[in-house]
């Protein structure tokens, strides 16, 4: 490829249903973290397989077992957080599929919805800043060992292979990773964010960092302990098969005093003097002159036929980008690409879709486009530079300028709706 057409960006075939994988091992093999391409064994995208998804959820029983990890049988966690990620079901959808369920159940549910909620407005107003630590230093730790994870831990074991070859976690089993990494093995939070990034389907900036920072305490000054406990009470069995059980080195609760209070906390935690930037358009802002656009952008974030633009333009063709400097620095797994692949194949067989990789700004200037405004920063740094036709975020709670210190100060401020499970005090993100 001449060095014209890496500036340009190169125009890539749409993938086809069933060769996603062999499609993303030719067209992004090379940015991707492992040298053999492989789709998730446990979750396939697109919203074909998103619509399937949320047709077999049910929430009774959601409230007794969200948290339980092993056996899987006994697993209650909905498995809908990838689709969720890539905007093929959005949260005001979730929160209608749950109403007629067991009041506890749905009640619990929807207060995990806005937890959802809550990590995206705080990724919104902040932007890059999330990756600092929100209102607490990290815990001051010695490394132990070269390693955050020790694999001979049955539990540590258990949750890294689902990791690294299903994409997905239980939220208990992020959190005993997290702990581990950070709280008793003194690794910088971050990496481990990071890794996690690389591996989960639903990998969001907004709600990973948000979860890693709840756990490690920089968003509380309370780390979470992770011990024997937990692993007994919601894997029970899983001890004794693990070849450290007699030595088990979590048997007791760790030192989880938090760290200090940041010295500087961004204020824009306090309060947001651009609340309507931050939310994007209420309502649909059309190109100038009336202009129809001739094509529409679909982001990370909006990648589902439910996407507010997709709608509003039925017989346009669908754009994405693939931003080929992003990616090679992030290197994610080969599955999540092949995910967005299989995302991208299945629209494919409703309506003409376009993939390029390049630089996104590059390739989307001169074209009238159609897009539904993405809560990240990517979308607000490159949308000024387009001509655009912009859509709201379907939002389940539009961001106002009030607190997101806390998720029980977010909740108070923002009109947020009330539900039974509703409480005060620091807050547990579950999935």
């Amino acid at each position: 490829m001449s060095a014209d057409a890496g500036r340009q960006g190169t125009v890539l075939p749409t993938p086809s249903v069933g060769d996603e994988v062999a499609w993303v091992q030719r067209h992004l093999g090379h940015l991707a973290l492992e040298p053999e391409v492989a789709a998730s064994p446990d979750f396939r995208g697109g919203q074909s397989a998103a619509d399937l998804a949320l047709a077999n959820f049910d929430v009774t029983g959601y409230a007794r077992a969200r948290n339980e990890v092993w056996p899987e049988r006994r697993r209650g966690a909905s498995r809908l957080s990838p689709y969720i990620r890539h905007g093929l079901i959005d949260l005001p959808s979730l929160w209608a599929h749950v109403a007629d369920g067991p009041a506890g159940d749905r009640d619990k549910y929807r207060d995990e919805l806005l937890w959802q909620e809550y990590a995206r407005h705080l990724h919104a107003r902040l932007g890059d800043a999330i990756r600092r630590p929100l209102r607490h230093e990290p815990p001051r730790r010695d490394r132990v060992g070269e390693w955050g994870w020790n694999r001979e831990m049955a539990c540590v074991d258990l949750a890294v292979e689902e990791l690294e070859t299903s994409g997905w976690l239980v939220n208990q089993t992020r959190m005993w990773l997290a702990s581990q990494w950070s709280v008793r093995a003194g690794f910088d939070w971050r990496e481990g964010a990071e890794h996690f990034e690389r591996h989960l389907l639903d990998g969001s900036a907004a709600a990973n960092l948000l979860g890693w920072q709840w756990t490690v305490g920089t968003g509380t000054g309370k780390p979470y302990g992770f011990s024997r406990w937990q692993v007994r009470k919601r894997a029970p069995g899983l001890c004794e098969t693990c070849p450290l059980n007699d030595h088990c080195p979590i048997d007791g609760w760790p030192d989880s005093d938090g760290g200090p209070t940041v010295t500087h906390p961004d204020p824009l935690l306090r309060a947001d003097p651009r609340a309507a930037v931050t939310a994007g358009p209420a309502s649909v802002e059309r190109l100038d002159g009336d202009l129809a656009p001739d094509a529409v952008w679909l982001t990370w974030e909006s990648l589902g036929d439910g996407d507010p633009a997709l709608v509003a333009h039925p017989d346009l063709p669908a754009v994405l980008v693939l931003d080929e400097r992003l990616l090679k620095h992030r290197r994610l797994s080969g599955k999540r690409l092949v995910f967005v692949a299989e995302t991208l194949a299945d629209l494919a067989t409703r309506r003409d879709v376009e993939v390029h990789l390049g630089n996104p700004a590059t390739v989307l200037t001169g074209r009238r486009l159609a897009a539904t405004a993405a809560p990240v920063p990517g979308w607000r740094r490159l949308a000024p530079r387009l001509e655009l036709e912009k859509h709201p975020w379907p939002w389940l709670v539009r961001p106002g300028s009030g607190p997101v210190t806390s998720f029980t100060a977010w909740r108070r401020s923002s009109g947020a709706p009330t539900t039974g499970a509703a409480r005060t005090g620091a807050r547990r993100p579950r999935r």
